[in-house]
């Protein structure tokens, strides 16, 4: 009964590292897509007033794209490290997800929420995603200084479920404009929220039930 068990969790450990796996080579494509420094390609395309009329702004979308790529693969592999008792990889792997999340991914990303599509709806959404992001990576920062790994770990999660948000919001859209075809617009108002919303409720409640 127990080995059935543990075959089960390993097949569904492999599955996740396969799932994240293909989803971030979705995102290192994209990413890519700006290397070198291109100012009218993929999402800068419809963001043009703000890279003609703020010199700042491609800046600011610069450092969240090219940090956020590796938030996300140092985030992941954090976590997967428990199960091989690679301690010393943890913490650099979440040193360094630390350190790109506050010095550079949520900063720019706040200021990139100023100018979102869609509306006052989509800014104020982007807008408080970032801060819920950059204020739990700070939480989860400050409680390891303090040696408290159980709030460390669980304020790591609610951090991650944001950093998550950049693939979630994407499927959310792909499934939205699949189904309903909506305004452009619409679209964004709506991903905005559904992007990282359910994420951190899910967290929530895992945390509350105590898996994790």
């Amino acid at each position: 009964m127990f080995s059935a068990k543990k075959n089960i969790q390993n097949i569904l450990k492999i599955l996740l590292i396969l799932g994240f796996g293909y989803f971030f080579w979705l995102m290192l494509k994209i990413t890519l897509e700006y290397i070198p420094l291109k100012s009218d390609v993929s999402f800068l395309m419809i963001k043009q007033t703000e890279v003609e009329h703020r010199s700042e702004y491609l800046y600011f979308f610069y450092t969240h794209v090219y940090t956020s790529i590796f938030v996300l693969l140092t985030g992941f592999l954090a976590i997967i490290r428990k199960d091989y008792g690679l301690k010393n990889f943890h913490r650099n792997a979440g040193k360094i997800y630390i350190f790109f999340i506050l010095i550079f991914a949520a900063p720019s990303g706040i200021y990139m929420g100023i100018f979102a599509n869609g509306g006052l709806l989509s800014k104020i959404s982007f807008v408080i995603l970032g801060c819920l992001w950059w204020f739990s990576t700070f939480k989860a920062y400050q409680l390891a200084r303090q040696k408290k790994f159980s709030g460390h770990k669980q304020w790591m999660w609610r951090s991650f479920a944001l950093t998550i948000s950049a693939i979630t919001l994407r499927m959310w859209k792909v499934i939205i404009v699949y189904l309903f075809h909506p305004n452009p617009m619409d679209v964004y108002q709506i991903i905005a929220w559904l992007g990282w919303v359910p994420n951190i409720i899910l967290i929530e409640y895992l945390i509350t039930k105590k898996h994790i």
